[in-house]
């Protein structure tokens, strides 16, 4: 029999936000409600910056109906936070779980999240304090290491792959040369998403680039100009991560160029989301290099996180489930870890949840496959195997006009 441990539990919210972000939060109050030694289940409040703050919210009494209702809302509920703890902060919210008598902590999110969560743990054990630490996985990039994919990824990319279809048949119905910047610092995953709707050669993304490629102005223009020569029209998908031979974000390089200030955030990240820049200038280029008068570019910015409506069932159900895992491992007597969600076929699709160590996805960035990358500036039909489970069934769709 595992050895009960009482107390409090503290719950969490970190990094960008998604649409199935609080499906994993009902997963863990679920999880835990009436279990031997739980006894208030907390929500802190814009992530570790609440805990510091003592800034909580009590959760096991909330009704089953107000738990489904926030768990099908998008967002985060309790809030979140980009914070950054180090070794002196992981000492505050230690000394706020001693206070509150917290024993169990689950933190939702990214790399960055479960590296918090590691070291949140490493300081309980210096001073011989039990704790049960456990990430429960998410990221609308895909890039957790040991995880075939993670809880937010899905319906991220089900918005890029529906949006790219609609701007297809824009394009075809308009023609010119469309940009579009997808969310993607150092993975492709949700940029290689946009192909995912093609249903012929002539279909666009004409062109998909992503981080796991160098970048080159150059070839990117001529990439461009086949294509337009080829259609009489382009569509293109690139990543916001995109980078030159010395690995140096395009976005900041032009933003840089232009003369304007290159903004940072609290991990020393260059901003990249929510700046058109590159997305502009990519733009002018064409219009610059290759004289072609209708060239238009979009952002996609912060809408692909958080957008109502357009929810994988595989990706609401998998985040939740991979919550329920979590918890319990926690009251069966696991310490610590985080939780991976592993394919264990394509058909029928179906995945197990595996237990693996903090310190194996702690700050570390898993990436495209370069079997699913083309000459550098495409997306192989291989990735509609991988990715189209996590997605769901898309619109069906046709025109009338000659491709």
């Amino acid at each position: 029999m595992p050895h009960t441990l009482r107390g409090n539990v503290v719950i969490g919210q970190s990094g960008g936000p998604t649409a199935v972000i609080n499906q994993s939060l009902v997963g863990v109050i679920e999880a835990l409600r009436g279990k031997p030694g739980i006894e208030k289940i907390l929500g802190c409040v814009h992530g570790v910056s609440g805990i510091v703050k003592e800034h909580y919210v009590e959760l096991q009494g909330l009704a089953q109906a107000k738990l489904e209702r926030i768990a099908v809302t998008p967002s985060s509920a309790l809030g979140s936070s980009r914070d950054k703890p180090d070794a002196e902060y992981c000492k505050r919210i230690f000394a706020s779980f001693e206070k509150q008598n917290v024993r169990y902590f689950f933190y939702i999110g990214g790399n960055d999240s479960s590296d918090a969560c590691r070291i949140v743990n490493e300081t309980a054990r210096e001073h011989r304090y039990e704790l049960r630490a456990f990430h429960v996985p998410k990221t609308i990039d895909n890039d957790l290491q040991h995880n075939d994919h993670t809880p937010g990824f899905g319906s991220a990319a089900r918005f890029v792959a529906c949006a790219f279809m609609g701007d297809n048949l824009d394009n075809l119905a308009l023609p010119g040369v469309k940009i579009n910047v997808i969310m993607g610092r150092h993975a492709g995953f949700l940029t290689a998403a946009s192909m995912l709707g093609r249903r012929s050669e002539a279909d666009g993304p004409h062109l998909v680039y992503v981080p796991e490629v160098v970048f080159h102005a150059d070839k990117f223009l001529a990439d461009v100009d086949a294509v337009y020569k080829k259609w009489g029209r382009c569509l293109i998908a690139v990543s916001e991560g995109v980078h030159d031979e010395h690995r140096r974000p395009m976005a900041a390089k032009l933003a840089e160029m232009s003369g304007a200030p290159v903004e940072r955030d609290s991990h020393g990240n260059v901003q990249l989301s929510g700046s058109g820049v590159l997305g502009d200038f990519l733009a002018d280029l064409i219009k610059k290099q290759l004289k072609i008068k209708r060239v238009r570019a979009d952002t996609f910015g912060y809408l692909q996180r958080s957008f109502a409506g357009c929810v994988s069932e595989s990706d609401a159900r998998e985040a939740r489930e991979s919550a329920h895992e979590a918890g319990r491992l926690a009251v069966s007597g696991e310490h610590d870890g985080s939780v991976a969600i592993q394919r264990v076929s394509d058909a029928p699709y179906k995945v197990a949840y595996k237990r693996i160590e903090l310190a194996d996805v702690a700050a570390k960035t898993r990436h495209l496959d370069p079997s699913f990358i083309v000459n550098g500036n495409n997306i192989a039909d291989s990735f509609k195997t991988y990715a189209l489970p996590l997605v769901g069934k898309l619109p069906e769709i046709d025109t009338l006009i000659e491709k």
